[in-house]
């Protein structure tokens, strides 16, 4: 028993109430996987990123839901790199990381005295046509099926961490819409732990290209994630595949999180036929306090 102190910082926002929250515990190594397990819960977030030494990479990284550990995350890593960058724990521009899907290359910049920007490479895209109901699935999120558009595919997909990839014609769709997280396990039969991740081409802001919500898998113990990192890059690759597959580079800039007031922008670079998934953004340091476990 003892005290974790734990570093809150928000990803891809520079606002200490936008972007995606995460908890950050920069030594790791001091904790069983239980005990990240409770601190993650007892946090609150939808994820709590712990640093750890590596043998194969300059550090380790370890993701973990209110109530279980996943094998990559997005905003948890890109609020780890920018603690530990803004706290001179690393130096240098570029660096590995180890994390359960492999060890990725990461890009660290200054963009002023005291912000950083947080590039991470992503693992190659991989997509699966969905076989449920699209009725089913509108309902499951609070919309109904022509809502939904149909032009595009509905898929799996994956650069590190599955969520299933929807269409929708509008943007005034989001704003209708409630998820009913314990349904998803009975829609996506598939893969039912997956989460739910709506998309459209309409955005709030004109210097964006694309707009989205995440629902969480009922598995998290959370409902909505605000801003979302791997998503994000997912979709970049969705894009590259379905909507603009003739372009042999494409960068996209993602804004997630308006409907609940947690707006961020996600920053997606696709290259290589669709192959090259990298997404950036930026974050701030918010708050820290020590969790008893």
């Amino acid at each position: 028993m003892g005290n974790v102190r734990v570093y809150h910082y928000n990803a891809f926002s520079t606002e200490k109430d936008k972007g995606n929250p995460a908890g950050v515990v920069f030594d790791g190594h001091t904790l069983s996987e239980e005990q990240k397990v409770a601190v993650a819960k007892q946090v609150g977030f939808n994820e709590t990123a712990f640093v750890l030494e590596s043998d194969v990479a300059d550090l380790r990284l370890q993701y973990f839901t209110p109530s279980h550990e996943i094998n990559l995350c997005g905003h948890a890593t890109v609020a780890s790199l920018f603690g530990l960058r803004s706290r001179k724990l690393i130096n240098g521009q570029y660096l590995t990381v180890e994390t359960n899907v492999g060890i990725l290359p990461m890009q660290v910049t200054s963009t002023s005295d005291e912000s950083f920007m947080v590039l991470m490479k992503q693992a190659s895209p991989e997509f699966v046509e969905f076989q449920g109901s699209l009725d089913k699935l509108a309902d499951s999120i609070g919309i109904t099926r022509e809502d939904i558009d149909e032009n595009l595919p509905v898929v799996f997909g994956s650069t590190g961490i599955w969520t299933l990839l929807i269409p929708i014609k509008k943007l005034e769709s989001f704003s209708r819409m409630t998820p009913h997280n314990e349904q998803f396990p009975s829609v996506l039969v598939q893969m039912p732990r997956m989460s739910v991740h709506p998309f459209c081409l309409e955005t709030h802001d004109p210097k964006a290209h694309m707009h989205a919500r995440h629902f969480s898998s009922p598995y998290s113990g959370t409902v909505e994630d605000p801003v979302t990192g791997t998503a994000s890059g997912v979709m970049g690759a969705y894009y590259s595949r379905y909507i603009k597959s003739d372009s042999e580079q494409v960068n996209l800039v993602v804004e997630q999180g308006h409907e609940i007031g947690r707006n961020g922008y996600v920053f997606v670079s696709i290259g290589s036929q669709g192959n090259d998934i990298q997404i950036s953004g930026s974050g701030v340091y918010v708050t820290e306090y020590d969790i008893e476990i």
